[in-house]
């Protein structure tokens, strides 16, 4: 589990092509700094486990459904990351309740700046906007965000300063893809209530 409140900016720094996976290695002196073997850490949205690390970096296999399933696919070795180690009982809960599963790839649509902020559009596969809700929570590259404009198959964010220092939105181009994470509530409602009314059926 994580919050959604980015800790560093990483760095891959070696992508070693596997059968059907990848062996990213990623720098990152901050998330290894109290890091044990078998570790999740979320990079750019995506829970990955920690297989090596140093006093500088740590290595990941990512296997082939990540992949296909998430933008790790696009990494170039220089590319920023965002990071974060998973959430303990005493984490400040600054963000929400986010999974690290990447429910989808959308992709920066355009971005506005402005003098102390910036509003940024994103497109989100057409099968995740029954999640959207407006002022609502939805993770972008593994930073929690207020949706603060529904489109059709798109959002509008708007990025302060410190999101933009801190984070990939901050160099992000229209064009870029991006893993998206629905609010994992309100996939638990769908459920719930699929199973109601399939109860009621029978």
């Amino acid at each position: 589990m994580f919050t959604g409140i980015v800790e560093e900016l990483g760095r891959v720094a070696r992508i070693e092509p596997l059968a059907d996976a990848v062996r990213l290695t990623i720098e990152g002196p901050l998330v290894v700094s109290d890091l044990h073997r078998g570790d999740s850490i979320s990079v750019s949205g995506t829970c990955l486990t920690a297989v090596e690390f140093d006093s500088n970096s740590f290595t990941a296999d990512v296997m082939q459904e990540t992949l296909d399933r998430t933008s790790l696919k696009a990494l170039k070795v220089g590319d920023p990351v965002n990071l974060e180690r998973a959430m303990t009982a005493a984490t400040r809960f600054g963000g929400h309740v986010v999974q690290g599963h990447v429910d989808g790839v959308g992709h920066i649509v355009n971005r506005e700046p402005s003098e102390n902020w910036e509003w940024v559009r994103v497109a989100i596969p057409a099968e995740l906007m029954k999640y959207v809700v407006l002022k609502g929570s939805i993770t972008i590259d593994g930073v929690s965000l207020t949706i603060n404009e529904v489109g059709e198959n798109q959002i509008g964010l708007s990025l302060i300063p410190e999101t933009l220092r801190l984070t990939t939105l901050g160099s992000k181009k229209a064009g870029d893809p991006v893993n998206v994470e629905a609010d994992v509530m309100a996939k638990h409602i769908e459920r719930l209530l699929e199973a109601r009314l399939q109860a009621k059926g029978n």
